[in-house]
């Protein structure tokens, strides 16, 4: 029997190395517990949630990098790395939560004390800004210079990409295997360990501990790393003829279907950034560290070619549809996000096509372009969550020029997306608006902005108008007309979560039109108010109570008839078909084909 250990090569990580990385992730976890019990405890107050996100990320993310430094960095050399790693870390935390003063933190957070946490966002961007940020220090390191060959990044990442992947699938398995023991006990009414694994003191290190020993083991064994890398980015290379035969034939089309279809789709940049991610991990993976170019199979090496070719009118036909939305409405922070993405894309691209012009047999040179781009995406990924590039102030400065320039109506505004995308940039604009009280539009923008700042979340139902206010949001036609008292004065209950009334009467941020016609010709009109879903027929019933009765789907959508039921050229006419009566059960018969037009918009 062959032994296979003895044929594994062992790095060489010392014993005392593997002790010290092992008492890293524990006293890790003792410091993320005593946080998060001065959490729990009230001892970090809303004045100091910013220390407490400051350290959270700090904490979490900062001992990783030292675990993964430790035997391949010189203690001076790692301590020169770390200390300014968890200073930037703590910054970034400590400005997310000032950032976010003032707004509703998660729309699906309900409870005031997640707002201590970091965002999402900042976790996932602080991640891999951090892992780009690891590989690019370690690599240099080996090299013994400040910028390092492009083989020893690709290792670097590489590698380390593996090893966080293999940890955090082990940290499950853990807890897969631990919650499967206490349900095993629990059968037998034996409930400790259920008890034990809800508890903070023990959950915490055990998953930092945990994450530390896996980091450790696949350090360990350096060659089982690179067998796996290979194995996964042969298996990825074979996947790019596809995809670029896919994208290609997508691009070839477009010719003869024209863009306006892609514009139609509201997202077009984002699909085709995808599209670009893609062929750019499938081109590396079939590149890899640049060594392997004897390696690769013809039909590869074609599709390389051929995919960075490709990315250009990918990442041209994206900008410009970009470009499209923010001239159109602005910038937001989405649409701020997908410029970044932008500017590393055209980057690649244009460093692609360069290399696949002068080296027409392989890429050789896109290797100077993924050193070049991984540092534009570095500063980047820290830049976004800082005061240097924040999308949410850039987003909120937008859209607020986009109002005082007029290319959107105060009644038409996006107050919400102030609210819960703008972070304190957006909330203190709002509060600005909200005591407006001269300038163009001052009482529209004045009581949309405090409809909007009333709203915890975007789930929340909308504030219903009172009375002042459902008089004033409704314009009544014919002119001159004014909505009678009856309706005025009734009591409208939960009307704001009756999705089938019209939003101005929901929600006292919204206005609309509203059209007195004698309907069934009894004498006394009724009111029918066109919305986003419908028109709605309002009239009141036996005892003068308002009441919901019908509703007209097409009309929705018919600005020309709206604009004639306003300058009154309309008529109304009796029904061709007449209603059944038997006894005292009236049946009303839906016409199929009798010659009159369907509902629809007027020619």
């Amino acid at each position: 029997m062959i032994d296979i250990e003895s044929h594994v090569p062992k790095s060489s990580v010392s014993r005392s190395v593997a002790g010290t990385r092992l008492l890293v992730g524990l006293l890790q976890g003792l410091v993320l517990y005593l946080i998060y019990q001065a959490g729990e405890n009230k001892l970090w107050t809303a004045d100091n949630s910013g220390l407490f996100a400051a350290l959270l990320l700090a904490l979490t993310i900062a001992p990783v990098l030292l675990v993964s430094g430790l035997g391949h960095m010189p203690p001076k050399t790692l301590w020169r790395w770390l200390l300014p790693a968890a200073a930037m870390l703590a910054l970034l935390g400590f400005y997310d939560i000032w950032r976010g003063v003032g707004a509703p933190y998660w729309d699906y957070v309900k409870s005031a004390d997640m707002a201590r946490f970091p965002s999402p966002e900042l976790w996932v961007h602080a991640v891999a800004g951090f892992f780009i940020a690891q590989s690019l220090v370690s690599a240099a390191v080996i090299d013994g210079r400040r910028i390092a060959s492009y083989r020893s990044m690709f290792e670097s990442a590489s590698k380390l990409l593996i090893q966080v992947a293999f940890a955090g699938v082990f940290v499950g398995i853990i807890w897969l295997v631990l919650v499967l023991g206490s349900e095993l006990f629990k059968l037998i009414k034996l409930d400790f360990l259920k008890k034990l694994l809800e508890e903070s003191w023990f959950a915490i290190p055990v998953t930092t501990f945990a994450f530390a020993y896996a980091l450790h083991i696949t350090d360990v064994r350096p060659a089982i790393v690179r067998g796996i890398r290979s194995l996964v980015l042969v298996l990825l290379s074979w996947i790019l003829p596809i995809a670029v035969l896919i994208i290609g034939g997508f691009l070839l089309a477009l010719p003869f279907t024209g863009l306006e279809p892609l514009w139609a789709t509201k997202t077009a940049t984002a699909l085709l950034l995808a599209a670009s991610a893609l062929l750019v991990v499938l081109i590396n993976a079939a590149f890899q560290d640049g060594s392997v170019a004897h390696e690769v199979a013809a039909p590869i090496r074609v599709s390389a070619w051929i995919a960075a070719v490709l990315l250009m009118p990918l990442t041209l036909i994206a900008t410009y549809a970009l470009s499209l939305r923010v001239g159109q409405y602005g910038w937001t922070v989405d649409r701020l996000v997908a410029a970044f993405c932008l500017v590393v894309a055209l980057c690649c691209a244009s460093g692609y096509l360069l290399a696949a012009i002068r080296s027409p047999l392989w890429l050789s040179r896109i290797a100077t372009v993924n050193v070049f781009a991984a540092f534009i995406l570095l500063f980047l990924l820290l830049a976004i969550f800082s005061p240097v590039l924040d999308p949410a102030r850039i987003s909120v400065n937008s859209q607020l020029a986009h109002l005082r320039a007029g290319k959107v109506s105060a009644d038409k505004f996006d107050y919400e997306y102030l609210r819960f995308s703008g972070k304190r940039f957006g909330n203190d604009a709002l509060k600005e608006m909200a005591g407006r009280k001269t300038g163009n539009y001052a009482g529209t923008i004045a009581m949309k902005a405090r409809a909007a700042l009333d709203k915890k979340n975007s789930w929340q139902p909308a504030v219903a108008p009172d009375k002042s206010s459902l008089a004033a949001n409704i314009t009544v036609w014919p002119k001159g007309s004014v909505l009678p008292a009856s309706f005025i004065n009734q009591e409208w209950k939960k009307i704001n979560e009756d999705w089938s009334m019209p939003e101005c009467m929901r929600d006292r941020s919204r206005t609309c039109d509203a059209f007195m016609l004698d309907i069934d010709a009894d004498g006394r009109n009724e009111l029918l108010i066109p919305g986003s879903m419908n028109a709605t027929l309002l009239m009141q019933d036996k005892s003068g109570k308002w009441v919901r009765n019908g509703a007209i789907d097409a009309l929705k959508s018919c600005s020309k008839d709206i604009q004639a039921l306003k300058n009154g050229t309309y008529q109304l006419v009796l029904p061709v078909i007449q209603d059944l009566q038997i006894g005292e059960v009236r049946y009303r018969i839906d016409s199929v084909d009798n010659g009159i037009a369907k509902a629809g918009c007027s020619k």
